[in-house]
């Protein structure tokens, strides 16, 4: 479990370590479908924002959380010389390995084989030691759990750790900061939670959390109805950053405390919400991102008339050769 508390010293923590990213004021009615965008809702008083974390360092707000983790170890005198172990092909090990590179300790992260080459090379290029192991994220997972325990690396988990999640969590400081505390609402996508767990228990008290997710990646969605996390099956095409087959236990603790809500959107809305943001405003994010807006312009969640929205566009690895044509 995390609180308020934890986030607000991740905050002081990391202070100069990450980008203070932007907030983006956009009009409420051009990200809501047809039907109610003629309503006019700016007229209503509605208002919203983008916020734009995807400019954070390495493409994604899984910087917030590396740097936090990493450093509050090293405060702790936790952090070996062996440096730190994770296992991730996506944005969580290039945040890890960008992180480590800045606090002068080395990383090692294991990735499946079938990951992408490229994210491989990045992850080279930040100056971290790769090893592919398995076909699947969970035999990375296992191989990289053992690494840590036999070389006393510090451990690094993707999205279900304290300090990664308080991390992720500044995020949701920053926009209340940033909008002067007029927000009601932030929609974000969820994996495996790690980024709305931090953000809820930063808001709580302040603003709701809806969580957006693709129909075949439910995992905040079964979680919240099974009153527990459990495995589902994903697939999709935000499988590559959504695809945790479970939420994490901090994540599901903290959206139970705080009423987080969850909202499905299909693959087609996803696709589609995406060229909508590099059309209108030439955002190329990963379509895990898109899922929050898509979540807007399907009427999956509907804001009520007056209701501040902020959007939270999370990361932008991806390639935007499909974004064009």
């Amino acid at each position: 479990m995390i609180f308020r508390s934890d986030v607000e010293a991740a905050a002081e923590r990391v202070t100069g370590r990450i980008r203070r990213t932007p907030l983006m004021p956009v009009a409420a009615a051009a990200l809501l479908p047809g039907e109610d965008a003629g309503r006019e809702s700016d007229r209503e008083g509605g208002r919203a924002w983008l916020k734009l974390e995807l400019t954070q360092h390495t493409g994604s707000f899984k910087a917030r959380g590396a740097f936090n983790h990493i450093l509050a170890a090293r405060e702790a005198g936790r952090l070996p010389a062996a440096g730190v172990v994770a296992a991730s092909g996506g944005n969580a090990g290039l945040a890890f390995a960008y992180a480590a590179a800045r606090a002068g300790v080395p990383a090692e992260v294991f990735v499946p084989e079938t990951a992408p080459a490229v994210k491989v090379a990045g992850l080279r290029a930040l100056g971290a030691s790769v090893v592919q192991v398995g076909t699947r994220y969970a035999e990375a997972q296992e191989a990289a759990a053992k690494r840590a325990a036999d070389t006393g690396a510090l451990a690094c988990h993707a999205y279900d750790q304290p300090d990664v999640c308080a991390g992720q969590g500044t995020l949701g400081l920053e926009v209340l900061k940033q909008a002067g505390g007029e927000v009601d609402t932030v929609l974000l996508a969820v994996g495996g939670g790690g980024l709305m767990a931090g953000v809820a228990a930063a808001l709580d008290g302040h603003a709701r959390v809806v969580g957006v997710e693709p129909e075949n990646c439910p995992t905040l969605h079964r979680a919240l109805a099974a009153g527990e996390p459990v495995d589902v099956a994903v697939s999709g095409v935000a499988a590559d950053s959504l695809g945790a087959t479970r939420l994490g236990g901090i994540a599901h603790d903290v959206a139970a405390r705080t009423g987080v809500r969850s909202v499905l959107v299909s693959d087609d809305a996803i696709v589609e919400a995406r060229r909508l943001l590099w059309r209108e405003y030439r955002l190329a994010v990963e379509h895990g991102t898109a899922a929050a807006v898509a979540a807007l312009r399907t009427g999956a969640y509907r804001p009520a008339p007056g209701e501040r929205v902020v959007v939270v566009l999370c990361g932008a690895n991806t390639d935007p050769s499909d974004l064009t044509g």
